[in-house]
């Protein structure tokens, strides 16, 4: 990988060739999670707006200069990225602000925002000719990971909490995937599947230890820079779970700012349920550590006890001198229902707590009227139809009568 130039720890500091480590800093062990770090100078040249202007590749693939693929393989042609940015027109009035942006990730292959990382993950396994690839997830990672190796035709080993939504599990399934339901947490599904990854030499997709994954995620902030004409927004809100996905969005603005196509940066605010609230307890209190809390919450995406990129997203919180808040699952459910009525999006829990989180920072005052803010909608409603349906009235049940339908219309 010649533009890429070393990987670097999070935690200590400490640089590597991609060719001496594979997941994390062997010094600082699994906390030690890696960034990959280019070379920049290069790129300045060739990765420039006149460049992605030209492009016709809309998908993450348009931004493969700044990828650590060195080619999209053949096998891999589902439409990654390039998801819909919309203005929000009806939550500007319903909140009283000026200017709110939707980023709709729940209309990738699998719908979720993690297919950006299972499409790097594949296509490096692809490149390194592993056979077998495995991951523990709450669901989106493991489901989007079934679809895009079963694109590629590599067998893949799945580690789940017996608890995940059945509609999650099902795409597992129809994919073709070895399914493994651990009856326990997100945290001891990733236990096993690191043990395993690492007795029987698979490669291991799990975005918390793997530096590439990351890669995909900031292509985020590729599009909606693009998407915006390249005016940045003074928030980017999105919900925090393992910390991967706040922490790769903030990786592509800083890349950006790097190589000259943004002169200023926005601030990330980290949003998550106050019963898996692991990160935002570290950034208010000042600490770089994580105190394990069993995870209660029903946006399961988001339901981890120690964020394994913790690291990262604090880094990218106090980076962009961002914010945390915390939210009730009943605020979720609330906001579910309401970003759907107000923008046609129907994210599943995880993906609106970005906008729960955001209706209480205006209540307090503390993100301000005239912000721009862009709201990142990782996963589909249908994702979770339990939640859905717990949202909403139940629907109204009549005979085929006319004169019955007339009564309730009144």
């Amino acid at each position: 990988m010649a533009k890429v130039k070393y990987l670097q720890c999070v935690k200590c500091g400490k640089t590597y060739s991609p060719h001496e480590v594979m997941y994390y800093c062997p010094i600082c062990g699994i906390e030690g999670t890696l960034y990959v770090i280019y070379e920049y100078e290069k790129l300045k040249d060739k990765f420039t707006r006149q460049a992605l202007g030209k492009n016709r590749e809309y998908s993450l693939w348009r931004y493969l200069d700044i990828l650590p693929v060195e080619n999209r393989p053949e096998s891999l042609n589902l439409q990654v990225g390039w998801t819909p940015l919309y203005r929000a027109v009806q939550i500007q009035k319903e909140l009283g602000v000026d200017c709110v942006y939707v980023k709709d990730d729940g209309r990738n292959p699998t719908a979720s925002f993690k297919d950006r990382a299972s499409a790097i993950g594949v296509a490096k396994a692809i490149e390194l000719k592993s056979k077998v690839i495995c991951a523990a997830s709450t669901g989106n990672a493991a489901s989007s990971l079934s679809g895009f190796a079963a694109c590629a035709g590599i067998s893949t080993y799945i580690f789940v909490p017996a608890s995940a939504p059945e509609a999650k599990i099902a795409q597992l399934l129809i994919y073709g995937s070895n399914v493994v339901l651990v009856d326990g947490t997100y945290d001891e599904a990733f236990e096993l599947c690191l043990k395993a990854s690492e007795k029987f030499g698979w490669y291991n997709r799990s975005c918390a230890i793997n530096p590439y994954l990351l890669e995909g995620k900031k292509t985020v902030s590729f599009e909606i820079m693009e998407q915006l004409n390249w005016e940045v927004p003074d928030w980017i809100v999105m919900s925090i779970g393992d910390g991967c996905c706040i922490s790769g969005a903030w990786k592509g603005f800083k890349e950006m700012y790097e190589l000259g196509l943004i002169d200023r940066m926005p601030k990330m605010l980290g949003v998550q349920a106050s019963g898996s609230n692991p990160v935002n307890r570290a950034f208010r209190e000042g600490k770089n550590y994580f105190e394990y809390e069993k995870p209660d919450t029903l946006a399961d995406s988001i339901s981890v006890g120690i964020p394994r990129n913790g690291l990262k997203a604090l880094r990218a919180l106090r980076e962009s001198y961002g914010d945390v808040v915390d939210v009730e699952d009943y605020e979720i459910l609330e906001a579910m229902k309401l970003m759907a009525r107000l923008t046609g999006v129907f994210g599943e829990p995880a993906g609106v707590t970005c906008f729960a989180g955001l209706r209480k920072m205006i209540k307090k005052n503390r993100i301000k009227r005239d912000e721009k803010v862009v709201l990142i909608v990782t996963g589909n409603g249908l994702k979770d139809i339990k939640s859905a349906i717990s949202a909403v009235e139940k629907p109204i049940a009549i005979k085929p009568d006319i004169n019955e339908l007339k009564k309730i219309i009144k």
